[in-house]
């Protein structure tokens, strides 16, 4: 009796316990045929690699501020449940443009600094920094119990001297917005060029067959890799998520950039 009234209790409160969701918020590097002609983003591949779903919410051609001001991080604020993990990388599309673009941010890697900007037709629009647009969005996730991760922007297919060109400023942008939200830092970029490199020019150019951003699925797969054993490398709970087929992934240096 005691057994079976155990059961209908489990089975009562079982619907109630909702399990963990990753959410991705990103770029075109990130989303679902992200660049067309047959690209994809790494998004798509992270979900065989961890024990929870994967939601992608990446979308093309968006930004830090255009992410924000299309509402977009609002929507998955107002998704989210406390123990969801949400994985934020922009950074290709944030860079200046004269007109304005409805992208670009203002320079500079302090929270607070403004600028004006002039669109096509002559209005002009105040902008933040992309640590602002991170930051606000870090701390309203954190506010609802989800658990924030900023990744930097991957590498594109850029060498020289052999090597996988030097990380741009969005990178280190990245590291501050997570540093000052006490939020958990992937370098994404660092892990994918160790991979590149590990793999050659040569092996990396078949990646990238729209242009020298977007990946082919294969591509993808890769940078998806990079991810996971940023993960294991470093600090974090997501960690624990990793399934066996994450445990798997090749290790491509000796050392990390976590």
């Amino acid at each position: 009796m005691f057994a079976s009234l155990s059961a209908i209790i489990l089975l009562l409160v079982a619907p109630a316990i909702q399990a963990q969701t990753v959410y991705l918020a990103g770029d075109s590097t990130m989303a679902k045929n992200g660049g067309g002609s047959g690209s994809d983003g790494w998004g798509q591949y992270l979900g065989q690699y961890l024990t929870i779903p994967v939601i992608n919410n990446a979308v093309a051609g968006r930004s830090s501020r255009s992410y924000t001001d299309e509402g977009r991080f609002t929507t998955l604020i107002n998704t989210v449940k406390s123990g969801d993990y949400v994985i934020i990388e922009f950074g290709h599309n944030d860079g200046s443009a004269n007109p304005d673009n409805g992208r670009q941010v203002a320079v500079g890697d302090a929270y607070d600094t403004t600028a004006t900007v002039t669109a096509a037709d002559g209005t002009k629009i105040l902008i933040h920094t992309f640590p602002y647009y991170i930051q606000n969005a870090v701390n309203s996730l954190k506010a609802k119990g989800a658990i924030p991760i900023v990744s930097s922007q991957t590498p594109s297919n850029d060498w020289a001297s052999g090597a996988i060109v030097a990380a741009g400023r969005f990178v280190g942008y990245a590291a501050t917005a997570a540093s000052r939200t006490s939020a958990t830092y992937v370098n994404h970029y660092g892990y994918v060029a160790q991979s590149f490199q590990k793999l050659g020019q040569a092996t990396t150019k078949t990646f990238f067959p729209v242009d020298h951003t977007h990946t082919s699925p294969a591509g993808a797969n890769v940078v998806a890799q990079a991810f996971v054993r940023a993960l294991l490398c470093g600090t974090n709970t997501l960690k624990s998520k990793v399934n066996s087929a994450g445990q798997a992934v090749p290790s491509m240096a000796s050392f990390n950039f976590i």
